[in-house]
């Protein structure tokens, strides 16, 4: 397990689980040792999620609100070609960017990540967990939606936490099957509410008890008939991560909202560049503007997939299944209930081997942020490269520390103290004639 996070912190190309061999110039015999890692019901996956949950409380300052800690979720689809990969589906891609198809094949995870905060101020977002949430049906009797599969997600995590938790996402989250669950555990939800969304007023208490149960609806108030009155518009400097010099309008109030059967905060903002957005909370004590920078800090996590893409390669497996029926190529989800025990066993070990893969890339991430954000100093210093954005006063990013951690790691191999297990284990899997290090210094 060592390795593959060495692999996932230190490669300079994502081709897979050969790069983890080719890194740290090991015999080949390492890379069906590294499969079968991946593969093994050794390393238990809720275990090691578990653990890695527990040990990033103790390295990140958790940004919290209202002393509850901050969480952000959303979705990212992965490209996959293999026509014997489980869960490879077809998939709509809604972006703006013109660079994506609109359809894909591929997997479509759901990932969770905690804000921290660096002591200069800059936020990040640790990724926690993901995993993939459709592709297989493993009983015509499952009726659970994507939403539902979130909730299974994210309430195991949170009491891992040890507190109460506000949990910021889109709007695809602004459902009555996240809120509800959330709410009900002591969690609270801070997003983006649709145009065309309705809340109503509550009812006043009636001051003599008639028959029936009590109103508890009054006025249907249109939300976006609101943004045509201006008196309730207030200005302020803009709370959102990054912004300076910027003047926003907002104003807020607290409707009942159906959905919920309780009463949330919304809040409407005026942006000079990004244009209005309608946001909602499920904590009414928050202030519109803690809303407004919560929300803000939602792009972190988009941010967490670009270096997950593109410098850790946490998604960049390659696992294939040689007894798996072959999909076609209009393939949505793979209906198992009838096929045999052995065939659906055979189907969740490669599953289970998928998010092995991604959960080790999650740490890896994580360690990297962690030295970036507690050993900055040493990081530029280790640096031997050159940027044209370099900014050594700020914690740098994980590219910057994956470059670092490759041009260190032939000094580290050198100069380790062979009296620790991990060394010694590097030592005995070498391939001389690939180091070329090793080779000068003899």
């Amino acid at each position: 397990m060592l390795i593959a996070l060495l692999g996932f912190s230190a490669r300079a190309e994502l081709l897979g689980v050969t790069s983890f061999v080719r890194v740290a110039w090991l015999r080949p015999s390492a890379y069906r040792s590294l499969l079968r890692l991946f593969h093994s019901p050794a390393l238990d996956l809720d275990r090691l999620t578990t653990l890695w949950i527990k040990l990033a409380l103790k390295l990140f300052r958790p940004l919290r609100v209202g002393g509850r800690v901050v969480l952000v979720a959303d979705g990212i689809k992965v490209p996959k070609e293999g026509r014997k990969m489980p869960a490879v589906k077809k998939l709509f891609q809604q972006s703006e960017n013109n660079s994506k198809p609109n359809f894909i094949f591929g997997h479509s995870f759901e990932a969770v990540g905690m804000l921290v905060q660096a002591a200069l101020g800059q936020v990040f977002c640790v990724p926690l967990t993901s995993r993939i949430q459709e592709g297989l049906v493993f009983s015509n009797r499952d009726k659970r939606s994507l939403l539902d599969k979130f909730v299974e997600l994210f309430l195991p995590i949170a009491p891992l936490l040890g507190q109460q938790t506000v949990l910021v996402a889109d709007a695809w989250y602004c459902t009555r099957k996240v809120i509800r669950p959330l709410l009900k555990q002591g969690h609270h939800l801070v997003t983006r509410m649709k145009a065309n969304a309705v809340a109503y007023t509550p009812a006043p208490i009636p001051a003599l008890r008639t028959r029936g149960r009590p109103r508890i609806y009054k006025d249907k108030v249109r939300l976006r008939e609101l943004w045509a009155n201006n008196s309730p518009f207030v200005s302020a400097a803009s709370p959102v991560y990054g912004e300076s010099n910027i003047q926003i309008s907002y104003f807020s109030l607290d409707l009942l909202w159906r959905p919920v059967g309780k009463l949330v905060r919304l809040v409407f903002v005026r942006h000079p560049t990004r244009g209005r957005i309608l946001l909602m909370s499920s904590d009414t004590c928050l202030d519109p503007l803690q809303v407004i920078a919560l929300y803000g800090y939602r792009f972190k996590i988009e941010v967490s997939f670009r270096q997950a893409l593109h410098t850790l390669g946490s998604y960049a497996y390659h696992f294939w299944m040689m007894q798996m029926t072959p999909i076609s190529r209009r393939s949505g989800n793979q209906h198992l209930h009838m096929k045999s025990d052995h065939y659906r066993k055979m189907l969740r070990r490669k599953m289970d081997a998928y998010h092995r893969y991604v959960q080790l890339g999650c740490v890896a991430q994580g360690l990297l942020q962690h030295l970036a954000l507690n050993f900055r100093a040493k990081v530029w210093g280790a640096f031997r490269s050159w940027m044209r954005t370099m900014k050594p006063h700020q914690p740098p990013s994980e590219a910057v520390v994956a470059q670092a951690l490759r041009d260190t790691l032939p000094e580290f191999l050198l100069a380790a103290p062979r009296d620790r297990g991990f060394d010694i284990f590097i030592a005995e899997q070498l391939d001389v004639d690939r180091c070329p290090f090793l080779r000068l210094a003899g």
